[in-house]
Order: C-alpha cells, then sequence, then structure tokens
C-alpha cells in the first residue's frame, strides 16, 4: 500500500459518484483509481505504474475513458461541493480567482507554444478556484495564447456548472475590453487588482493570494511539475485529478 492510495473513507466518499460501480470487474475501480492518483503524484510514466497495480494499459484505460465521458469534471465539482459544504458554506461559489500559469513541455509532443512574457516554450494552465482555494474548472492551451483571448471560454465552462458566480477577481493582465465582454454577455463582474505601484516593494493582494498558492500546490505533485501529457485534454485531466486528491484529502 501507498501512501496515495485511498482510505476507506475516502473510497467510501467516492465510489457512489463513479460509473457503473457495481458492475462485476477482474480489477477493482478502487485500485484503478489508486494507480492513477500514484501517477499523478511520483511522476511516473504509465509503463513504470508498480506491479501491485493493475496492468498500466488498464489504468490508461479509465484515465481516458473518464476524460472523455468528462467524469473527472463531475467528480471534481461534487467533491468540491461537498468540500465546501463542509464548511458551512453554499455548494457553488459566487466569487472564484482566475490566473494563469506557464508550464515547459517535453519531447512528448502534441501542441504547445511560446510564452513571450515568461519565456516559457509549452502551455498555459488557465484556472479558476473559489476563495479556499479549490479547483473550480480550468482550461489548458498553448503558451503563446494571451490570457483575455482565453477567459471568456474559461467563463463560458464555468457558467455551465456554477451558475451563482457573480463576480470574477484577476490581476492587471485581465484588463481591457474583456472587462466589458464577461459583464454584457455573462453578467459577471470582473474586478481586476492593480499591481504594487511601489516595484521594489512585496505586498500581498487581498484574494489574488489564493490562486496563487493553489498554483504553488501544484508543485506537490511531481507529474504537474512539467507537462507531460500529448494532448491538451489529458493535461487538464491531470489537474482535475490533482484537485479530486487534494477534497478526498479533507475526508
Amino acid at each position: 500500500m501507498y501512501e496515495t492510495d485511498l482510505t476507506d473513507a475516502q473510497w467510501q466518499g467516492i465510489k457512489n459518484h463513479l460509473p457503473n460501480i457495481n458492475r462485476k470487474r477482474k480489477n477493482s475501480l478502487r485500485e484503478i483509481i489508486n494507480g492513477i492518483f500514484y501517477l499523478n503524484k511520483t511522476g511516473c510514466q504509465w509503463r513504470y505504474l508498480p506491479k501491485s497495480y493493475p496492468k498500466w494499459q488498464l489504468v490508461f484505460y479509465y484515465f481516458t475513458l473518464w476524460q472523455t465521458e468528462e467524469i473527472w469534471d463531475d467528480l471534481m465539482i461534487r467533491l468540491t461541493e461537498i468540500t465546501r459544504e463542509k464548511t458551512a458554506r453554499n455548494s457553488q461559489a459566487s466569487v472564484v480567482i482566475v490566473d494563469c500559469q506557464s508550464v515547459k513541455t517535453t519531447m512528448v509532443g502534441g501542441l504547445r507554444g511560446f510564452d513571450g512574457n515568461k519565456k516559457v516554450k509549452g502551455r498555459k494552465r488557465h484556472i479558476a478556484v473559489d476563495t479556499q482555494g479549490n479547483l473550480i474548472d480550468t482550461i489548458v492551451h498553448c503558451a503563446h495564447q494571451h490570457e483575455t483571448q482565453t477567459l471568456e471560454l474559461l467563463v463560458k465552462k464555468l457558467k455551465e456548472h456554477q451558475f451563482k458566480i457573480i463576480k470574477i477577481i484577476a490581476d492587471a493582465g485581465y484588463r481591457g475590453e474583456i472587462i466589458n465582454t464577461i459583464k454584457n454577455k455573462y453578467n459577471i463582474r470582473l474586478e481586476v487588482i492593480p499591481r504594487n505601484k511601489v516595484k521594489e516593494a512585496f505586498a500581498v493582494q487581498a484574494k489574488r493570494w489564493i490562486v496563487e498558492r493553489t498554483i504553488a500546490w501544484f508543485d506537490g505533485s511531481r507529474r504537474l511539475c512539467k507537462d507531460f501529457e500529448r494532448s491538451l485534454e489529458n493535461s487538464r485531466a491531470m489537474l482535475l485529478i490533482f484537485a479530486i486528491r487534494l477534497s478526498l484529502n479533507k475526508f
């Protein structure tokens, strides 16, 4: 047993949200999920999953199947709602904070770009979190695309599941016409927190530090230190799995 494996309490909290849970299988879904969590945490290659888990081909099959069928999305949303309810909050967030993280890709290939500001060749992780730091939604795109070019797509995805959002908090990189676009199309106020005017002085930006902390948490997963995935969809799924693991740690 590895530290990344589900405890009995965590399995009880997750199993009822999985598809076809009662179907007879040679390998249990619990062991398959344990294998995915192990890979997400340690950053190993699929072929190097420990022999104590089901064959890597089967684990990878479920990873991609649930990515395609949006099972990871549904599971993350439900567990986030449970986590919020445990802290006496509404299940859906009314305020979210957004930001982008540029990460390098590896030689496996796939779509990528170059972020001229950060000098990073790879992709951007565009994330939205609630005021507790829980991941609400994310998209992954090529690094050359500016945040304002993809924010509307992220907001559109958010509105599909989070009907109560009334405000989005962002940094100065999101200023401009996008503020009016979000207001007019989605009736959401985009509040831009300006940078510290004194360049030599460091100051924590109210609320903005929460999304920065969530991005810092990604470094706790070796699979997320770089983008190792060939497809943007798999990259996004790895972020969702990380968020699921964080929620389960509170069970």
